[in-house]
């Protein structure tokens, strides 16, 4: 199921540099050169003459763009997918791929990155992703070009994103990665909680992370041989959305590990702070008390699902558990084989609130893309700029990536999508069992289409209760400040990746450890004396230098 985990890079990072890029550094030697001279009034083949925001792009001449595309071990590209044709159809433009298996994706694209052998378009890059990959030139500065993409202008404009663009910024003030923008930000993944099972035990929704912690007691009294807590992505996403409750960042959402940085304070490591510890202690106590199951926060995770969570709920002894609207349908359709349908009830709830406040993480993108600097020499530039920016920007293209050819595989009435009625969208629970899947059989509604959404088109394909929840975290959640910036100069990504790439390792070894029971928090303070002797001030040193320069160039 596509959407029943996080997006693929998700589980790296959300901003800044992950570790997966800082391992990437010593593999982008190679590659074009980012400072080719690019003259759009000759390199102009197949471009059109006029290109606005919101209009239709069609080549002038056939083109042929080559793209990165993952693969899905329950999602492989078939022969009868229609998605290719229909773009082909509509902008003369072919998309020619090259696979990549999704158990190794980010290491097989920073291959042929650095090989040379990457193709034009590279998908699924999340903000921080494209670092590595700057100094050698290897991929374009896509600031430089977009006065030739109106529909990305216009709409980081309709939905106040100028600031976050100008957040994407490396060293030299250029950006080089043109992210997924949208329109409202509310958290992918929270928390699905069994609502009739909470409601039985004399329990509402809860708002607060205290609430939930009476909440599960209650249940487990209830159902004393459940675990009636669990996660299900190798315990990185529940410490994410949980964590900004505490005040701080954790798991997927840990980025280059710094918080704070705003109003002339220094940046400081998320993982040595006291909001961080409390986290971790909240979360101990959950396990120590049979409230949490330890199996879903080390349990493997392919990227196919809730890593065994949704067995777990069918068989009704869990009763809360980490996911995404899509998680949901998974769990729903277990329970439907059963308890039965219409014999329980799932809500996807608002991130409850904690010590730091009603408070989510910030305002973020989604994945986006970065283009492979060999295109600064082609006679198609243009043209491809301007494919691309209605590819992954314009409504018309956004709506039919998801939905398909309108007439054939929906209809639309105003704000209203309904499906024909021989098509299905399983992955979202809407016409199930039809004749012709639009994901599995057609090749619509994949990772291209989560990419750029307006609300309207993201309430489209999801439940009324999707919509409740939008409206309760917006109504209910403040988001963080964005992380300070602080982009590293060339000579200091080495330095950077040696420094930052054990420390996180022994971050996420350690934090298991103490939430699961297996390293005292009396060791607390041997944890922090070992990040220490790991190079922990170099780095924040090295960190806070760059923020510094950042500050002093705005």
């Amino acid at each position: 199921m596509l959407n029943a985990r996080p997006p693929l890079t998700t589980r790296r990072s959300f901003v800044g540099l992950t570790a997966a890029a800082f391992g990437s550094i010593a593999l982008a030697s190679c590659g074009g050169s980012a400072d080719t001279e690019v003259d759009t009034a000759s390199q102009n083949v197949g471009a059109m003459e006029t290109f606005e925001a919101d209009q239709q792009f069609t080549a002038t001449e056939p083109l042929t763009v080559t793209m990165l595309w993952t693969d899905w071990p329950e999602q492989p590209v078939t022969e009868s997918w229609q998605v290719f044709d229909h773009i082909k159809e509509l902008t003369g433009v072919q998309l020619e791929l090259t696979h990549v298996p999704f158990s190794d994706n980010v290491e097989k694209r920073s291959l042929l990155i650095s090989a040379g052998d990457a193709p034009t378009l590279i998908p699924l890059i999340y903000r921080g992703d494209e670092t590595p990959f700057v100094s050698s030139g290897a991929i374009l500065p896509m600031s430089d070009y977009i006065e030739h993409m109106p529909n990305f202008r216009k709409y980081v404009e309709e939905w106040d994103l100028g600031e976050l663009v100008e957040n994407l910024k490396q060293a030299d003030g250029k950006y080089y990665m043109l992210p997924g923008l949208q329109e409202v930000w509310v958290p992918s993944f929270s928390l699905i909680i069994r609502k009739d099972v909470w409601e039985k035990a004399g329990l509402g929704v809860p708002g607060t992370w205290e609430e939930v912690h009476e909440g599960l007691k209650a249940i487990k009294e209830e159902h004393p041989d459940s675990l009636p807590l669990a996660d299900g992505f190798e315990g990185q996403s529940l410490i994410n959305y949980g964590g900004y409750a505490f005040n701080t960042r954790a798991g997927w959402g840990f980025g280059d590990g710094m918080v704070g940085g705003h109003d002339g304070e220094a940046l400081r490591y998320a993982a040595t702070t006291d909001e961080y510890r409390s986290m971790i202690e909240y979360y101990r106590t959950l396990v120590s008390e049979g409230l949490l199951d330890p199996e879903t926060l080390t349990a493997a995770n392919d990227g196919s699902g809730a890593g065994g969570v949704a067995e777990k709920f069918a068989k009704e002894t869990c009763f809360a558990a980490s996911g995404s609207s899509g998680t949901l349908i998974e769990f729903a359709q277990a329970l439907d084989e059963t308890v039965g349908k219409g014999n329980y009830e799932l809500q996807l709830i608002p991130p409850p609130a904690g010590p730091g406040g009603n408070i989510m993480g910030p305002r973020n993108f989604w994945h986006g893309f970065m283009l492979n600097s060999e295109i600064a020499e082609s006679e198609n530039f243009l043209a491809i700029l301007q494919f691309l920016d209605w590819l992954y920007y314009a409504p018309q293209a956004r709506e039919m990536l998801r939905w398909g050819i309108e007439g054939e595989t929906y209809t639309a009435e105003g704000d209203t999508f309904t499906l024909a009625k021989d098509h299905s969208l399983d992955a979202f629970d809407l016409n199930v069992g039809a004749e012709t899947d639009i994901q599995k059989d057609l090749g619509f509604s994949t990772f291209m289409a989560e990419a750029t959404e307006s609300r309207i088109l993201k309430q489209s394909y999801n439940s009324a209760e999707y919509t409740e929840y939008i409206d309760g975290v917006l109504e209910n959640l403040e988001s963080m400040p964005p992380w300070a910036p602080a982009p590293l100069e060339e000579a200091e990504l080495e330095q950077a990746s040696l420094m930052a790439t054990p420390l996180k390792d022994a971050v996420d070894t350690a934090t298991l450890q103490f939430i699961l029971g297996q390293r005292d928090l009396d060791e607390w303070e041997a944890f922090l004396a070992e990040l220490e002797a790991s190079g922990l001030q170099s780095y924040i040193d090295l960190v806070n230098g760059a923020r510094d320069r950042f500050v002093e160039g705005s």
